[in-house]
């Protein structure tokens, strides 16, 4: 390459590095200089991460590729070397670092003096054990890089005066780390002192926050504008499915919800009658639209069932058509068939029994009449049924 152009490109690009930022620009320094044209001593060596992930530190290689892809800058192996030494040091599992370091793989340059150690102390001073902040850190390591004081203190305070315990707060972690990310007293607490204003016991709201932590974050109006549709729809605010009823909506956008409305529109559902079925179970409008259909069409298929039996009972929506209804019909039709039932169970029966309690009560005592058929059936912990004819 003629020299004089070199010089002119290198004076550009050393003005205005901005260009290098780009891709277009990027592409174009590749074109005029290869790897083999940068002088000996210009750049540091590059480190192989998946050598030093593995070799190094003991690494799974899907670990290692999945951190060394999320590594954009990593020049101080040093001073990783410690970050990673201390968390075994303390006890953190071979799992838990490399969840760590997949997440959060800033902590690798981070100053264990002043940002990790005051993380980790605060925790055990407020009551977690080694094990409990593993496994809590592992989920959202980001939590290492919050501020004590104004962040993870707070939090923590608001999460306690909702659950009531260290020991429930630490089960809260273990599934929602990322509270402690967020500013509880702006987000959450104004949620529960609302549900508190409007009848929703605190016990409930406490199983609410374990099983769908994601609903108290949502801003105060979002769940006041919730609630009011789901009064419109004629709810008793005293009612076990209003919590429930709330937590649906949020779950789906309006949108969505029309989608829905359609589908039992279309399946033969009256205006009426959906309203009955989100009143008893609100639960049903978050299943898949795929399972409302299969599920509505099989019961319509049997003994001339009509929709008023969904209607009624709306909480069979919820079972498996595959690996509950469906078998569980094809053994009562073959009993009914071979006149070996003395009293047809009703269709609530068949849904509503456990596994266990249908098999003893419909599939052992009837082993010499089922046998020789091909059924999908779960019997492999129970003895007496041959389970090449009962299949899983």
């Amino acid at each position: 390459m003629n020299s004089q152009i070199r010089n002119c490109l290198s004076s550009l690009f050393a003005k205005n590095p901005s260009h290098l930022r780009g891709p277009s620009s990027f592409f174009s320094i590749s074109i005029f200089f290869s790897s083999t044209a940068v002088k000996p001593g210009k750049s540091k060596p590059r480190i192989d991460l998946l050598d030093y992930f593995v070799k190094k530190h003991g690494f799974s290689e899907e670990a290692a590729s999945k951190a060394s892809s999320a590594i954009t800058y990593f020049r101080k192996p040093r001073w990783s070397d410690s970050v990673l030494s201390f968390f075994k040091e303390i006890g953190f599992s071979q799992t838990h670092i490399e969840k760590l370091v997949v997440r959060a793989p800033r902590l690798l340059s981070a100053d264990i003096e002043k940002t990790i150690k005051p993380k980790i102390k605060f925790l055990q001073d407020s009551g977690f054990t080694l094990s409990d902040i593993a496994e809590i850190v592992s989920l959202d390591p980001w939590i290492l890089l919050r501020s004590v004081d104004n962040q993870l203190a707070p939090s923590l305070l608001v999460l306690k005066s909702i659950v009531g315990s260290t020991e429930d707060v630490c089960r809260v972690l273990k599934i929602s780390g990322w509270f402690l990310k967020h500013d509880l007293e702006k987000t959450m607490m104004p949620n529960v002192e609302f549900m508190k204003s409007i009848g929703i016991s605190s016990s409930q709201i406490v199983k609410y926050v374990f099983k769908f932590p994601r609903f108290f974050l949502f801003k105060v109006e979002s769940i006041q504008g919730f609630v009011k549709r789901v009064d419109e729809m004629g709810f008793d605010r005293k009612s076990k499915m209003f919590l429930p009823a709330i937590r649906v909506l949020s779950s789906m956008r309006l949108e969505n919800w029309h989608l829905k409305l359609k589908l039992f529109r279309g399946l033969g559902f009256s205006n009426n009658d959906i309203l009955i079925v989100f009143r008893r179970i609100p639960q049903v409008f978050a299943v898949s639209e795929r399972k409302i259909k299969e599920v509505t069409k099989l019961l319509l298929s049997v003994r001339n069932n009509d929709i008023s039996f969904v209607v009624n009972h709306p909480e069979v929506l919820l079972r498996s058509v595959e690996r509950t209804l469906k078998p569980r019909l094809e053994v009562i039709e073959i009993l009914e068939n071979k006149n070996s039932l003395q009293k047809k169970p009703s269709l609530t029966t068949v849904y509503k029994l456990t596994n266990k309690q249908f098999l003893e009560k419909f599939v052992l005592p009837y082993s010499d009449e089922l046998c020789g058929y091909h059924l999908h059936f779960p019997v492999r912990s129970f003895v007496g049924i041959n389970n090449e004819t009962l299949m899983v």
